[in-house]
């Protein structure tokens, strides 16, 4: 495997992590409720290949990414690869599909016998042993308490099941009551150039915590790539969750279209691509171990590759503030603070009103 530096620890799991890591997503394919549409799996075995391959040394995905199919697809990606070369793979659980009807939306579950499930049905769709970080991925929705499932988390992790515990898409007052429970190994916000607000809460929590944290979405699911343009929103398929999401409509999709092409300049400076400029600034902030970036080709992992190693200075990072204010484009920090200026974490903090339906 090619070495791609630096990397970080995740939190006080024992793990190294490259800055940046291979999103399984949109490698689901099509037919769901959250599908980015139909995808060849040939292709997305070649796209994860050529990730490992570059040196990114971790994976994430979840059961629900095309109803089990994105675990699958790793699988196979990983198959035959000797023990030291296979990157950490993880994964997340606490939504339920009905597979009499694969285009209903997923619940939210929470219960401990549906979580025992879910793990049992991801380490048989992976074909391993244990998964590295198995992550609950929404707060659930059928009356369980956090306390409860967090139990179940925990406990996996002693019976050696998962090698850690982390949660997605909760909120500060969630996270407390978790770790009261049992450590939160990681933390998966969504966190890039148009959604910041996990910089304000999620990211001091971390630190405080000593947490790992791992952001999803830093180029807005293709908004921050440099690729995207008004006329392509427009002729999103149906079968896109995308297509009529408000990041990929009026009134937000102008000044977040105008947000992408103010990276272009930074993007010459350094010689990379828009794309990388945008997941390295997530990765500038204090807190952040990693980026997950999604990919469904090998030319796009190329496009984001060179964002483990880029370094933005302080005059790229105020470039990127003042085009956040002057486009108006999303909400919350427009820069990293140093790690010693950090505010503490509000204990009453109910997150970002515009999470991406993930």
């Amino acid at each position: 495997m090619t070495a791609l530096h630096p990397s970080t620890a995740l939190g006080r799991t024992g793990m190294d992590l490259t800055r940046v890591g291979f999103g399984a997503w949109a490698i689901g394919g099509g037919g769901w409720f959250f599908a980015w549409g139909d995808q060849d799996d040939a292709a997305s075995v070649a796209a994860i290949r050529h990730a490992v391959e570059s040196g990114v040394n971790w994976i994430d995905t979840a059961a629900v990414y095309g109803l089990g199919h994105s675990e699958e697809v790793v699988a196979a990606a990983l198959a035959g690869l000797p023990e030291p070369d296979r990157p950490y793979v993880f994964t997340k659980g606490g939504l339920v599909w009905d597979p009499a009807d694969r285009s209903a939306k997923p619940r939210r579950v929470g219960a401990p016998a549906s979580i025992r499930a879910d793990v049992e049905g991801s380490l048989r769709r992976l074909r391993v042993e244990r998964i590295d970080l198995f992550q609950m991925h929404w707060p659930a929705e059928d009356g369980t308490p956090i306390e409860e499932y967090w139990q179940v988390f925990t406990d996996l992790k002693r019976e050696g099941k998962i090698r850690a515990a982390g949660l997605s898409n909760h909120r500060v007052v969630q996270l407390e009551a978790a770790e009261r429970i049992g450590t939160v190994d990681a933390i998966q916000p969504p966190f890039n150039l148009i959604h910041r607000d996990a910089a304000a809460d999620i990211l001091p929590w971390a630190r405080e915590h000593g947490a790992g944290v791992i952001v999803y979405s830093p180029m807005a699911s293709g908004l921050l790539t440099g690729a995207f343009t008004a006329e392509r929103a427009a002729r999103l398929e149906p079968g896109d969750w995308r297509a009529g999401h408000p990041d990929f409509t009026e009134p937000a999709l102008p000044a977040n279209l105008a947000l992408a092409q103010a990276l272009r300049p930074v993007a010459e400076r350094h010689g990379v691509t828009p794309a990388a400029v945008a997941v390295a600034w997530t990765l500038a902030f204090p807190g952040v171990t990693g980026a997950i970036v999604g990919a469904r080709s090998p030319r796009q992992v190329d496009g984001w590759l060179a964002a483990g190693s880029l370094e933005l200075k302080d005059d790229d990072l105020s470039d990127i503030a003042a085009a956040i204010r002057a486009t108006g484009a999303g909400t919350g920090p427009a820069a990293p603070r140093p790690a010693g200026s950090l505010p503490r974490p509000a204990r009453d903090v109910t997150g970002a009103a515009a999470r991406l339906a993930r």
